[in-house]
């Protein structure tokens, strides 16, 4: 258990970085991430036990509902999974299947996007 210091931040967070809320479930840890700008962070977990990915959006400074996306795909077969909508504080999570395939993830808060194409591809990043 965490105990949020005197400014509502985490122990341990850097100030103006949105911290992963561990929204993905039991045994997900961040194997990558993307900044939004100054609005938040998009977070892409694994869970090794299920071999699934999951993303989550979550925003620096949560307040009034917004417009955010979470999104988390790969190329064959085209596959998507997307949460969006208005929310006060994150957007997801997303949970998909990728066992030894690259992804593509991406976070939207107020039309600010960031994410990445074609990462963290497991196994097959192993037979090149």
């Amino acid at each position: 258990m965490t105990h949020a210091t005197s400014r509502g931040e985490e122990p341990g967070a850097r100030p103006g970085v949105a911290q992963y809320n561990g929204a993905c479930g039991s045994g997900y840890a961040v194997v990558n991430s993307a900044q939004i700008g100054t609005k938040g962070t998009v977070f892409l977990t694994y869970n090794s036990a299920t071999g699934k990915n999951c993303v989550v959006t979550i925003r620096t400074k949560p307040g009034k509902a917004v417009h955010m996306t979470a999104s988390l795909g790969f190329a064959s077969p085209t596959t998507w999974v997307t949460d969006t909508g208005y929310f006060t504080t994150y957007a997801g999570p997303v949970h998909l299947d990728a066992r030894g395939l690259c992804v593509t993830w991406r976070g939207e808060i107020s039309g600010e996007v960031a994410g990445k194409n074609g990462t963290n591809c497991g196994s097959l990043a192993a037979n090149r």
